[in-house]
Parts: C-alpha cells; structure tokens; sequence
C-alpha cells in the first residue's frame, strides 16, 4: 500500500489544459494515477503533461488534442488512456465554456450563443459519460465518472442558458449513476460557485489581467459565507476525493464547492 489516493489508476481529464482541468490532472498525478490530458488547446494540454513530469511524475502523463464537442475526439482520448496505460479506470468531463457576455440575460442570447454553450457544456459531458459507460462495461471492473457541474445549475442566478446546461450536466449525471450502478460505475459532479479562480473567469468576462482576475475572484468570494473564492485546488481536492477509491459507495451527488453559498 502507498498510501496515495489514486495508485495505479488510469484517467482521462477533459479541459486539461488549463484551470480546474489542469489542478485537477496535477493532483491526480500526484497521487499515483497516469492522466490522459485532454484539451482544445494541445499546447495547454502539453504544458500540464510538463508540470506533471516537472513533479516527479515522469510517462505518467499523456497529452491529446480534444474537441469534447465531437464525438471523434472523445473517443480518441479514451482510446489513448487505454493504449498507452493498458485500461481505464476514471473519466473527469471537466471541459465547458462559460456565458460568452457576462450579464448576458435569456433575450440577449444568440442562437449560435445557446447552440455553442449546449455543443459544448452539455453535449461534451453527454459524449465522455456515454463512451466512458461504454469501456467501462467492456472491460469489466466498474468504473468512475466525474462531471463538472456548476452551482448555477442547482440555484437561479443568472447566465441562463449556462445554467440550464449544468442542470442537464446534473440530471446526466444522476441518470449515470443510476443505471451504471448494477455495472459498478458511480458518477459523482461537482458544482463550484462563481467560476474559480482561473482563466475561466476572464472567458466569462470577469477579470482578464491576474490582478483584475484576482480582484474579481475576491469580489465574487465576499458573496459566500466563508467569504473566500473557489480556487481551481479547491476542485481538484474534490475531484481527487470522489473519484479514489475512498469514495467507493458515494454516487449520485452534486457537491457544490461554494463557500457555503447554496446553504443559506
């Protein structure tokens, strides 16, 4: 026994390159897996396999260039965990896009907006549950998944059709767990508040340079009872907890990672 959290498992993280995706691999790395790195960007996705090795993780990382819109490239990735590590054991459907105005109200969305945030959001999440379930149940063994949610889809607090993906993303979620359940497949989400502490921020509108980023997450934080931002590591802790093996009769749930904000 190592004593580390993942020893020995193999997972694909989605949106890898940067943020929550990349806390996220590092941490998982960290604690004995070996990480297929997926993301848009391959150049991001490249950087997070060079902190990984950069820690003392040497060919335990592997980047891949994914669209987790098309469904091609979802396969790819899984494939590619199972090619290079010889199985797999836990897919992270980490990648989404925020609200591309912020304060962007239900009318002031384009049709283009709800299709991009749905072809990415929602349908990302649909493509890597529905190919994880799929390799999961061909190799046997049961499996994990984690979606990334958001507390936008468990309370109404604008960013609508943002919201209404993560609502889907949870309800999936929940529909995973039950019907992978007999197979020994659980599937967990997790819900930050307030977009962490990342690049996401800006892409949401909120920040853009590190000190603006920084002051946003700050003001964004005020608004939790804890009164502090969520941070990319506050999720990767999470995710880390709920895919190991720690987590073994846990299925089903959406965790926010809020500060306290959805229990007022």
């Amino acid at each position: 026994m190592t004593g580390l959290l993942l020893d020995g498992k193999v997972a694909v993280v989605t949106g890898a390159g940067s943020g929550v995706g990349r806390a996220s691999a590092l941490r998982f790395a960290a604690e004995g897996a070996r990480v297929v790195c997926a993301d848009i960007s391959l150049d991001g996705a490249e950087e997070t396999v060079r902190e990984i090795e950069k820690a003392g993780a040497d060919g335990r990382a592997e980047p891949v260039r994914c669209d987790v819109s098309v469904e091609e490239d979802v396969v790819r990735a899984l494939d590619l965990a199972a090619e290079r590590f010889g199985a797999l054991d836990v897919v992270f459907n980490n990648a989404g896009i925020p609200t591309p105005r912020l304060g962007a109200r239900l009318e002031d969305h384009t049709v283009e907006d709800f299709e991009r945030l749905v072809a990415v959001n929602l349908r990302g999440v649909f493509l890597g549950c529905r190919h994880a379930v799929i390799r999961f149940k061909s190799q046997g063994g049961g499996g994990v998944i984690l979606n990334t949610g958001s507390v936008a889809g468990l309370v109404g607090w604008g960013g609508s059709v943002y919201g209404a993906t993560k609502g889907g993303v949870h309800q999936l979620t929940r529909a995973v767990a039950i019907e992978g359940a007999p197979f020994g497949i659980r599937a967990n989400a997790i819900c930050p508040a307030g977009m962490p502490y990342t690049g996401f921020m800006a892409a949401g509108g909120l920040g853009g340079d590190a000190q603006t980023t920084a002051a946003a997450a700050r003001q964004v934080g005020a608004t939790h009872p804890l009164g502090r931002p969520i941070t990319a590591e506050d999720c990767a802790e999470a995710a880390a907890f709920l895919v190991s093996d720690r987590a073994a009769n846990i299925t089903g749930v959406l965790v926010p990672i809020d500060g306290g904000y959805v229990a007022r």
